[in-house]
């Protein structure tokens, strides 16, 4: 199995566990954050899904320059919309992970802002990069969840929530 075929692999089985955390997150408690550092619900669940479309930007450009970039946040006006976007995400990271080939990781991506340069490694690593932000920002949506009294789903086997375990 090739790289990208594994990535494939993990991106697939990593987004049940991510679709059935944005699944938990309400309408109503969109603008809730726990500390006034912190992102709120919708700020948070909204990073987790566009994450997985960071795929076709590190395979097939060079670099992110945010000096030079005019990103603007989608807007997301309720649940299913949020579930969209992920899916849309979702669409276009397995998408640039099929036409991928192994020899591409090796190249160079650089995320920059203007002259400054924050880190400059091989896609391969800038990929697993994306992986683990996944993993980490829905584990921080756990803790949003759990302090708004809001079952927490398993994502590596039952979480404390599950029948069995409550």
């Amino acid at each position: 199995m090739t790289f990208t075929q594994n990535f494939l692999k993990e991106l697939e089985t990593e987004a049940i566990t991510t679709r059935k955390m944005l699944d938990r997150v309400p309408d109503d408690q969109f603008s809730w954050k726990p500390h006034q550092k912190s992102m709120s619900v919708l700020e948070l669940a909204t990073h987790i899904a566009e994450i997985p479309g960071w795929i076709p930007m590190v395979l097939n450009t060079s670099e992110m320059d945010f000096a030079n970039n005019d990103y603007k946040r989608p807007t997301i006006n309720n649940h299913q919309d949020l579930i969209n976007y992920f899916t849309q995400s979702m669409e276009a990271g397995k998408a640039a992970l099929l036409s991928a080939k192994d020899e591409q990781l090796n190249d160079t991506w650089t995320m920059r802002s203007g002259e400054k340069i924050f880190s400059s490694d091989p896609k391969l690593e800038v990929l697993r990069g994306v992986f683990s932000q996944v993993i980490h920002h829905r584990a921080q949506l756990g803790v949003y969840l759990r302090m708004l009294n809001i079952p927490i789903p398993g994502s590596y086997g039952p979480s404390a929530d599950d029948a069995e375990f409550a």
